[in-house]
């Protein structure tokens, strides 16, 4: 087993207390900016920020985690706020926080929307590591802080595309994979990018259950130049804190110009290829989900239509259909790496 087994024991517990007690001060004082927004009418899942961070959303006090790491502390302290222009930022409004923790697709923790945040409760984030393997320089099992030290952390706000034909708006926290693959060297053969998720079956009911349709590990892949492009985003937060684990904790791949399920989460091996690797949702329904899978309305899921989205959130007196656009609304950063390409053959 590559993935080192996290100790029962809180990070509180083996803390130095004045560092602990800094980064509950730093959670304590953006919590009550938060709530001070609120007081005024604002709504605290979208709230403007008027602090130093800049951030375009916070999430709300009284779910901020506290008792993490010493060194997240240091990271979410100084994160570069979104731009607000695209393709970094989108101006359209963003789900709440709650809708974007408790509305997902993380088949290791349940099939259900809601069973990702009921279920992962016993998850455990930290310590962990992630293996750097095949045509790289310094392949390696590597800490997770080794991996993010050299990282300055920044905000982006996408919208995310779901295959089921719904959609969010969401503001991550992490920084592009591009500096990533950098970090590690890869070689010339390196044509290809794999991920996969975490399998803990003590931690994720889903993985155990006997009606799981997912061969574990859940598997993804992108071209070299896709995994290059500068929308693509490793993300170890959202809303201004630490991804919950229903979210994909501790770190997961985001690239808004595809389908959701090509940002796996809570990922523990990163390989590259010289061929094209096999992915979970391509191995199971080939003809359903394809290796690309970039968003597009012109080619339809063989049981709903593509042309159209539901944004979230919905209510029964607020109900928002929207048109889906080409690449989610993308075209102009990542349209150029499918040209000459049959869209609908390499869907």
């Amino acid at each position: 087993m590559l993935i080192k087994k996290p100790s029962d024991i809180k990070s509180s517990e083996i803390t130095p207390e004045s560092v602990y007690k800094n980064r509950r001060q730093f959670l304590s004082d953006s919590g009550k900016l938060l709530l001070g927004a609120a007081a005024i009418g604002a709504t605290p899942a979208i709230v403007n920020a008027q602090n130093g961070a800049g951030l375009k959303a916070r999430a709300p006090a009284s779910m901020r985690r506290v008792g993490v790491e010493p060194w997240w502390a240091d990271k979410f302290a100084n994160i570069k706020p979104a731009p607000d222009a695209e393709p970094y930022y989108t101006g359209e409004a963003m789900a709440p926080y709650d809708d974007v923790t408790k509305y997902n697709n993380f088949y290791e923790f349940g099939m259900d929307k809601s069973d990702p945040s009921s279920n992962s409760g016993k998850f455990k984030a930290d310590p962990w590591s992630i293996e750097i393997a095949g045509e790289v320089a310094k392949p390696g099992t590597y800490h997770l802080e080794d991996i993010l030290k050299p990282h300055s952390l920044e905000e982006r706000v996408y919208r995310l595309r779901c295959v089921e034909a719904w959609s969010m708006v969401i503001p991550w926290i992490g920084f592009p994979l591009a500096d990533l693959i950098k970090q590690f060297e890869p070689t010339s053969k390196a044509k290809f990018v794999e991920f996969e998720t975490l399998v803990d079956p003590d931690s994720m009911p889903g993985v155990r259950s006997r009606f799981a349709i997912v061969r574990w590990p859940y598997r993804e892949g992108l071209r070299i130049d896709e995994a290059m492009n500068p929308l693509t985003f490793m993300a170890v937060g959202l809303y201004g804190d630490v991804l919950p684990s229903q979210n994909g904790a501790p770190i997961r791949l985001v690239v808004p110009w595809k389908y959701g399920f090509k940002s796996i989460k809570s990922i523990v091996k990163i390989n590259f290829r010289e061929t094209m690797p096999n992915t979970t949702w391509n191995d199971l329904q080939a003809q359903e989900y394809g290796f690309y899978a970039n968003v597009n309305p012109g080619v339809h899921h063989p049981r709903w239509r593509q042309d159209t989205e539901r944004r979230l959130p919905q209510t029964l007196f607020s109900r928002t259909r929207i048109g889906t656009r080409l690449f989610n609304g993308y075209a102009d950063q990542v349209a150029s790496m499918y040209q000459g390409m049959d869209l609908a053959r390499y869907f």
